[in-house]
């Protein structure tokens, strides 16, 4: 039993897309000690020419091997579009970018690994965004920070690769042996001489080289890494920061008109009638009618398209419809009725789901029984970018330009829908202002597609701020009734938790993001461990947030633990590292099974950093949470000043973080510094409520973001260790908000047992 606890499960297999189905599945492949596990996978597909000559190169990941000549310009020119790296006469250096990009930086970094590998200058890569096309690219999604452990190894190969073709073409040329050749900076050197030939010269023989058997590559030793775990700035930073159209709002087609959608404010509710004729004869509408919708969870759902010469002309009529809504078969759930609900429920025993150890022996056996419940609430994703896509209906074929994290999943239902073949639906991938999740579930594509469908013209469908709040897939709420023991000694001799599940109506499994389990508390060492799991059936549609499950769970558990530390009167730091134990790699000791070296480590690391346990002006108070998501491990200590109206001030949150190692040093920096904002953000005011099926928040006005007076000093410490580098979109925000919350408790007394702390009084500015 206590192997399935800490089985650590990083995003529930729950209604996914099929490729993230697989894509977890895939993890357990991973090895964590280096890299190189997958190799047999891939085969190299490609080595052309292109006009005037140069080297083309191209590879799949788990496809079928394919040989085929092919050359710029010619009928097979199309073909180039599938290479990886393309090294051109005149040392022109071209590396393709196959994910999409949300702001994690992936369009930097994949590419980072490929320069890397072909010991090419970073000034003399330009990178472009590559088509969506899983024969040629293989998956190209952005989710679960799984872009960096996925493509670790494939984009060492591409590069490799390139640069023994290079080398041996050199080799060929100057008639040694390859081993008496190197690469360096885009040249390769006779090392017998000091004889020189640049990567442009060499372009158009290493294309007539054989390719090399992945087996035989060769990588760079870390330590001779030049531009890996640098800071390097983001290929598109010169075109944000000069407003140049990157974003899919930006798009324009020839003759494009705009599109809102109106829907049901009760979730799921349909459309019985609609003043439809009078709200065509607005000024600028050219058509408005009804979408049926599919009854498929993230699909298309019922609504009225208003379509218009412009955006505003259409969000002004919006304005002016009038629908009649059919609500039987819409949500009538309400936040209010489903707190007292779990109050009432979890009060009482449940059903195990897990349990390691004996519970009720440890109770009985207490020294000191501690209680406690916490309650976190429903979120929205809240892009800055709304939901927004452009279609083109033409010649047969629907064009999608979407900034999506999973363009793979989008032919299916928009084929399905409209009865098109998956070939005759084109996507052409676009930068994503902000995804967090919400951009894995395609529903306003499938939207906007469906529009596009019967207008004969191209069109961009915006939602504004209030419908992308009210029709998002929600970061689900939580209740915990924890109970907690400790001996005379003040060891946590057990700890249960009584919770609610949240269920699909139709398939009685966790809503995405839902799950919960006895890996989720982290600390391997708590003898007695039983979990108690109510399920509750939900028509909310529910989404993975930032840092699924983790990001709400860990504050649960590490405000418990620290909880615990005080009944115990210990120190917290002591206390919390008390229940990683030895250091030690459990489960099957793959990437995603729970090291406690590694989370010994930064815990220990951070309250070095972070001065621990320093003596502290009145008002003031220390934090400390450690959590492992996402393959990532991190650890936080939070510095607050709190006056006598509990406004709370975040002075400093110092991170120790550790994923294996750091592909590039201005990324990383991005990434958590964003994940401390927003974790930031969601406690101090963000709270997503509903009543009879309808969200109640519409707009920033009453969905607060953090704003920038109100960001601490975020001081980061990187661990770079021996280990597969992991994603950083996420793990650095779990143990933020648990840091923050305990520290408050250090400085007031006062534990925070609801989010967001606004709802306990205290207010962040």
């Amino acid at each position: 039993m206590k192997k399935d606890l800490y089985d650590y499960e990083l995003i529930p297999d729950v209604d996914m897309p099929a490729e993230f189905v697989q894509r977890i599945k895939d993890y357990d492949e991973l090895d964590d000690s280096s890299v190189d596990t997958n190799m047999a996978r891939r085969q190299f597909l490609k080595l052309s020419g292109i006009a005037g000559g140069g080297l083309v190169l191209a590879f799949a990941m788990g496809g079928t091997p394919r040989a085929e000549a092919a050359h710029h310009g010619s009928k097979k020119g199309a073909a180039a579009l599938n290479a990886y790296v393309q090294i051109k006469p005149d040392g022109t250096v071209v590396i393709a970018a196959k994910n999409p990009e949300v702001g994690q930086g992936v369009k930097t970094f994949l590419p980072m690994i490929i320069a890397e590998e072909l010991e090419v200058p970073w000034e003399s890569v330009s990178v472009i965004q590559s088509d969506i096309d899983e024969k040629r690219y293989g998956r190209q999604s952005a989710g679960g920070s799984q872009s960096t452990p996925r493509n670790w190894t494939p984009m060492r190969e591409a590069g490799a690769t390139a640069r023994t073709m290079l080398v041996n073409a050199a080799a060929e040329k100057w008639g040694v042996n390859a081993s008496q050749c190197r690469a360096d900076q885009g040249q390769v050197i006779n090392k017998s001489n000091g004889k020189t030939l640049g990567y442009g010269e060499l372009a158009s023989a290493a294309a007539k080289q054989a390719i090399p058997d992945p087996k035989s590559l060769s990588f760079k030793d870390r330590k001779d890494f030049k531009l890996l775990g640098k800071f390097v700035g983001g290929v598109d930073n010169h075109a944000l920061v000069t407003g140049q159209p990157l974003f899919g709002i930006d798009t324009q087609l020839p003759g494009m008109l705009n599109a809102v959608s109106v829907k049901c404010p009760s979730i799921y509710g349909k459309v019985k009638r609609a003043n439809l004729d009078e709200v065509k004869n607005l000024p600028g509408v050219v058509d408005a009618f009804v979408i049926e919708g599919n009854s498929v969870d993230g699909e298309l759902k019922p609504g009225v398209a208003i379509v218009a010469k412009t955006t505003y002309q259409a969000f002004l009529a919006e304005k002016a419809l009038q629908v009649s809504w059919d609500k039987s078969e819409a949500s009538n759930e309400s936040w209010g009725d489903f707190k007292e609900m779990a109050k009432e429920v979890t009060s009482k025993p449940g059903p195990a789901s897990e349990e390691t150890g004996n519970m009720a022996q440890a109770i009985a056996d207490a020294d000191q029984v501690v209680d406690s419940y916490y309650t976190y609430p429903f979120l929205s994703h809240s892009n800055l970018e709304p939901q927004n896509c452009a279609a083109w209906f033409r010649n047969g074929k629907m064009e999608i330009y979407a900034p999506t994290q999973t363009p793979q999943a989008i032919a299916g239902p928009v084929s399905k829908i409209l009865g098109l073949k998956q070939e005759d639906v084109v996507i052409k991938q676009l930068r994503g202002g902000g995804g967090f999740g919400r951009r894995l579930i395609n529903d306003w594509v499938c939207e906007a597609a469906a529009i596009a469908h019967k207008v004969d013209a191209p069109i961009k469908m915006t939602w504004n701020r209030e419908t992308d709040m009210a029709h998002d897939f929600f970061r689900v709420g939580g209740f915990h009734n924890l109970k907690g023991t400790l001996d005379k000694q003040g060891r946590l001799t057990g700890l249960q938790d009584r919770t609610i599940v949240f269920t699909n109506k139709d398939n009685g499994r966790p809503v995405r993001g839902g799950g919960i389990r006895g890996g989720n508390i982290q600390a391997p060492e708590i003898p007695n461990v039983r979990m108690e799991t109510h399920q509750v059936p939900l028509t909310i549609p529910c989404g993975w947030w930032r840092a699924p499950t983790s990001c709400s769970v860990a504050w649960v558990f590490q405000s418990f633990i620290h909880e615990m530390a005080e009944a115990a009167e210990r120190d917290h730091l002591e206390f919390l590292l008390e229940q990683f134990g030895q250091p030690r790699h459990l489960g099957k000791k793959t990437a995603r099974d729970f090291n406690t070296e590694r989370a010994i480590n930064v815990t220990k690391h951070v309250a070095e950093k972070a001065n621990w346990g320093r003596k502290l002006k009145k008002g003031q108070g220390q934090g400390l949470s450690f959590y492992n998501s996402h393959l990532g491990y991190f650890a936080e200590v939070a510095e607050v000043t709190v006056d006598s109206s509990n406004r709370v001030k975040v002075d400093r949150v110092v991170a120790s973080c550790d994923v294996g190692m750091l592909l590039n040093k201005s990324g990383g920096e991005n990434q958590v510094e964003g994940s401390i904002v927003d974790a930031i953000s969601t406690l101090a005011g963000q709270e997503i409520t509903f009543e009879e099926g309808a969200v109640r928040e519409s707009n920033f006005d009453d969905y607060p973001l953090l704003r920038m007076p109100s960001q601490p000093q975020i001081d980061i410490h990187w661990l770079t260790t021996d280990y597969a580098p992991t994603g950083l979109g996420e793990p650095a925000f779990p143990p933020a908000v648990a840091a923050v919350t305990n520290a408050i408790y250090n400085a007031t007394g006062k534990r925070i047992h609801t989010m967001p702390i606004s709802k306990e009084g205290f207010q962040i500015v």
